[in-house]
């Protein structure tokens, strides 16, 4: 539909607009002041509410809403801007990224169940974890790893990290355990100092997590610092690693086998061996 221009209202006998518009002016001005005025203020009020709706509009056009990704790596810059070993952020800092973390869902990152990255593979002895690399620095890491059913993330440890860890979508089994301290007390068996690759831990997790869920942290020395992940159905996990793994800067990824204590003879402190 075209615009009409002046001649062209003028043209289609519109001209009475001006006599009608003249006679209500005239009807208008026999109405009391104090009507004139509650009038006037009323029009003035809504003509300032629809400005600033208008200003409002124009502050945030579409073009500026983040995508949750992006969100992720800008509050990630600012929080491990200083990271080294065994750093761990402010508390604050902590709920501002698990906050980010619990708003991302698998279609922020393009992931479904039914992509063949997650299904079944009973001709495979072990199922094939994928890993998608999202953003890596010197600083911190995010990725994602696709587990299909029954894929297994074998214990391993994060030293000198924290870790976020955001469960998107399916079913998974955590362990996760942190190293035995000893009080002073304690009696340090010799065992320990004949097998050092031998350590006493302590479970710290050990239960299904189901999506939706709220994001899981392990610290450098507490939380699950290591854990395995084992998929009950097919399930993606967002990983926020800060510092990330740096063999040059001591941080080496090192996957451990899990032994009972009750293998062991009474009074031996051992738990797990290295591999």
């Amino acid at each position: 539909m075209g615009r009409a221009t002046v001649a062209d209202i003028k043209g289609n006998g519109f001209s009475e607009l001006d006599k009608e518009t003249k006679a209500n002016t005239e009807d208008t001005n026999k109405v009391p002041d104090t009507n004139k005025n509650r009038n006037t203020t009323t029009s003035d009020s809504r003509g300032k509410k629809s400005r600033r709706r208008q200003r409002k509009m124009m502050a945030l056009p579409a073009s500026a809403v983040v995508h949750p990704v992006q969100r992720l790596f800008n509050a990630c810059k600012d929080v491990f801007a200083s990271a080294r070993t065994g750093f761990v952020p402010s508390p604050h800092e902590i709920e501002q990224l698990s906050a980010l973390l619990d708003e991302i869902r698998p279609a922020d990152v393009g992931l479904t169940p039914q992509m063949p990255v997650f299904s079944p593979q009973v001709t495979r002895r072990a199922p094939t974890i994928t890993y998608l690399h999202i953003h890596a620095c010197k600083r911190f890491s995010i990725g994602i790893f696709c587990l299909p059913p029954s894929g297994v993330l074998p214990l391993h440890n994060h030293p000198g990290m924290t870790v976020f860890s955001k469960l998107l979508f399916g079913t998974m089994h955590i362990k996760s355990y942190d190293w035995f301290v000893p009080t002073t007390s304690a009696v340090v068996n010799p065992s320990q100092t004949q097998h050092p690759e031998v350590r006493l831990a302590k479970v710290k997790v050990d239960s299904d997590l189901t999506a939706p869920c709220k994001t899981s942290i392990l610290y450098p020395a507490d939380g699950g610092n290591m854990h395995c992940f084992t998929a009950v159905t097919a399930c993606a996990v967002l990983d926020v690693l800060g510092p990330p793994y740096s063999d040059s800067e001591g941080r080496h990824c090192t996957y451990y086998s899990d032994y009972p204590f009750t293998r062991f003879p009474a009074g031996t402190n051992t738990r797990r061996r290295e591999r």
